[in-house]
């Protein structure tokens, strides 16, 4: 498995527990590579000197400066008690922090760094409550607790963290200390945030009964459904233990993780990424254990109606949802070197496996040569200075940092097509994204995209009273060939009253474009960067266009189900480009000089309406040619109809676009609670004999509270 770290100046590195304060050089780049040196059989080469390896970077050689070999395989060497932590706390979703700056009376060479835990095996426990449900937090803590009463080693060192509604914690530093470690994990009260796990005991998508349950308001709503958040998390934690270069096994419990339909790929690949630049392996847990699912459902569910319950369809149907909750898992695993535990109710030996997954290997360190701040990728590589029958694995490559504010135009033109290029998406600012689609004519069909940005995460310059910001956007779309079919390249300037501003930090900006593509499958990449500090996001999927051709035979044929909570004039619309006509002319989406602005994370208050817009294609047609659709509006909290719309009836195609017939709904939410709902559309088409229906979550929080008047922000 690949090994790498990167740190900046001594003092991301922990001095030993005897040693006085550290001393560094401010301006000294020290980069860390753990290296797994092993045998034609698998094991591990040991009493290897520094002379016997050499390091270079971008093809020049390096002096190597730190030199360790962490022997881990023998637990009746001599430990050396474990030093007090020192470092800070970083909040989930934040990048980490930098090192501290040098002191004036530091010596302008930096003493050798000493690795904080010698022959130690570093072992970090992440407990995902929002995940998970009452039975598999109770569960986990059982496994945890007989962990550490029957299965510790003392080589161990064990680190506990938490994520439920609020930010990723540490509640336990590394130690060996297991009855403090005991003390911790018995301290978790079961049932915390339970409400937020989407998954039953059996793959079924259920929410329960209406709790009341109050969710937290601004920029968590990014981090409502479980995707993204969950993937936040493992990327917060891996940065928090970045600091260690240390290998460390992350122990990630979970009852999976969902699918939401356009989810961020970038979000996966920088979670991948940034454990393998803090040195940290997945090792996800499901806490399920082994499921064996009834065909009527268990208790935690509603069964179906009549036999359908036993057709191949619907159990294959839960069988794929609940095996599409491990992919993710599965995916994280394989690619930071870890292993995905599944299917087994004796969590605790799954536990012992990845402790057990770790072994001895080689620290090696040197200081870059390059002091370029460029942020461009640096390959490294490590060989061997003599001829051995071993192999070596290691990280072969980190980018470098980087200094926005002194970029040229050119500089910052040429990161922007470098980023869109590159396997390692940037994800410094949080990027929400909807794509949908629309036929316009048999072979041809609207794509419009909607991208969301946090307003929390804008850096906004004060300018005359104003507060100004600018956003460069770039993106691709490409066909299943990786042939280039769209292409967007866009800016923004936005200029906000004060009081605007201020709002900014619990109200998202919204940018939307769009594309015009045949049937078929797609990817798309796209980059948002604010340009006053340079922050850029990426966001990342693959997406289909179906072919609604005519002759379909029974199936009622439907575009992408936009829900929203804004219409917003054209002219007024705070972060739009330059206007395209052609865009504008063909977005089904804007109607009377308003667009209907995309919810995007589907997260919705009291106070305000919720719009449904949707198209039916080809309906059945009566003698007089005429269609007759009927469609009602549900909200589901569990399996309990909360609300239920009058039926609207549809019998006028849209103009100039064949036989098309738009959908629209307007509901207010004052009436129901707040909380987590399933909202269902119902469509009969009467005439064809045809029925079908579109559903989603969606979550309704508490009314706003009351603000400065200003211009929404999306």
């Amino acid at each position: 498995m690949r090994r790498f770290i990167f740190l900046i100046s001594l003092g991301a590195l922990f001095a030993h527990v005897e040693a006085q304060e550290p001393t560094f050089s401010s301006n000294t780049n020290l980069v860390v590579v753990d290296v797994s040196v092993k045998d034609k059989s698998g094991n591990v080469v040991p009493n290897l000197t520094k002379n016997d390896f050499e390091v270079l970077e971008d093809g020049k050689p390096q002096q190597v400066s730190v030199f360790e070999f962490q022997r881990l395989d023998s637990d009746d060497i001599q430990r050396r008690p474990v030093p007090a932590l020192r470092r800070p706390q970083i909040a989930a979703g934040q990048p980490a922090a930098p090192a501290p700056a040098a002191p004036k009376a530091a010596a302008a060479t930096a003493p050798r760094p000493v690795i904080r835990f010698q022959d130690r095996r570093l072992v970090a426990m992440l407990f995902d409550f929002s995940s998970m449900g009452i039975p598999e937090q109770s569960r986990v803590q059982q496994a945890a607790l007989k962990f550490l009463r029957e299965q510790m080693k003392p080589a161990d060192l064990v680190c506990i963290m938490s994520a439920s509604t609020g930010p990723l914690q540490i509640i336990q530093d590394f130690t060996d200390d297991r009855d403090r470690l005991e003390q911790v994990i018995k301290s978790f009260q079961i049932g915390v945030a339970s409400e937020l796990s989407q998954l039953g005991s059996n793959g079924d998508t259920t929410t329960g009964e209406d709790t009341g349950t109050a969710f937290d308001a601004d920029e968590t709503e990014f981090n409502i459904f479980n995707t993204d958040r969950e993937l936040a998390t493992l990327e917060s934690a891996s940065k928090m233990l970045a600091p260690f270069p240390e290998k460390k096994a992350l122990l990630y419990f979970s009852s999976g993780i969902n699918k939401s339909g356009f989810d961020n790929q970038a979000s996966l690949d920088a979670a991948v990424n940034a454990a393998k630049r803090s040195n940290v392996a997945f090792y996800p847990i499901d806490a399920r254990g082994l499921v064996a699912s009834a065909p009527a459902g268990d208790a935690g569910s509603a069964a179906s109606r009549g036999t359908s319950m036993f057709s191949g369809t619907a159990q294959q149907g839960l069988r794929d949802t609940f095996n599409d909750s491990q992919e993710t898992l599965s995916t994280l695993a394989a690619d930071t070197g870890g292993k995905l535990f599944v299917d087994d109710n004796d969590i605790a030996l799954g536990m012992a496996k990845a402790r057990d997954d770790i072994s001895s290997y080689y620290i090696l360190g040197y200081y870059s040569s390059n002091p370029k701040m460029d942020g461009k990728y640096r390959r490294v590589q490590v060989r061997f200075t003599r001829q051995l029958d071993a192999k070596l694995d290691y990280r072969s490559g980190y980018f470098g940092q980087k200094e926005f504010r002194k970029f040229t135009e050119t500089d910052k033109e040429d990161q922007l097509q470098q980023a869109l290029m590159l396997g390692d998406p940037i994800t410094d600012l949080s990027l929400d994204g909807e794509i949908d689609y629309f036929r316009l004519a048999r072979d041809r069909y609207f794509i419009p995209f909607s991208v969301k940005i946090p307003g929390s995460e804008i850096a906004l310059a004060k300018s005359k009273g104003a507060a100004v910001t600018q956003f460069d956007f770039i993106g691709q779309v490409r066909d299943a060939h990786t042939k280039l079919v769209g292409v967007v390249r866009d800016y923004i300037k936005i200029k906000l009253a004060e009081q605007t501003a201020a709002q900014l930090s619990s109200r998202p900006i919204v940018y939307d474009t769009g594309f015009t593509l045949p049937p078929g499958k797609y990817s798309l990449k796209f980059l948002a960067r604010e340009n006053e500090t340079g922050k850029i996001g990426t966001y990342q999927t693959s997406f289909t266009v179906p072919d609604l051709a005519p002759d379909q035979g029974q199936i009622l044929k439907t575009s992408s189900v936009v829900w929203s909570n804004q219409r917003q004039a054209l002219d007024t619309s705070l972060a739009s480009a330059e206007k395209k006509n052609k865009l504008i002319e063909s977005d089904p989406l804007v109607a009377d000089g308003q667009k209907l602005v995309p919810s995007i994370t589907h997260v919705f208050r009291k106070d305000q309406n919720l719009y449904v817009y949707l198209e039916v294609y080809d309906p059945g047609l009566n003698s007089s040619q005429k269609p007759s659709v009927a469609a009602t509006l549900a909200f589901y909290r569990g399996k309990t109809l909360s609300f239920e719309s009058q039926p609207v009836r549809l019998e006028d195609f849209t103009p100039k676009r064949g036989q098309t017939l738009p959908i629209r709904f307007q509901a207010p939410l004052s009436q129901l609670a707040a909380g987590r709902y399933t909202c269902q559309i119902n469509l009969i088409d009467e005439n064809g004999r045809r029925f079908a229906f579109r559903r989603t979550d969606i979550v309704v929080l508490p009314p706003a509270k009351p603000a400065a008047t200003g211009q929404k922000a999306g």
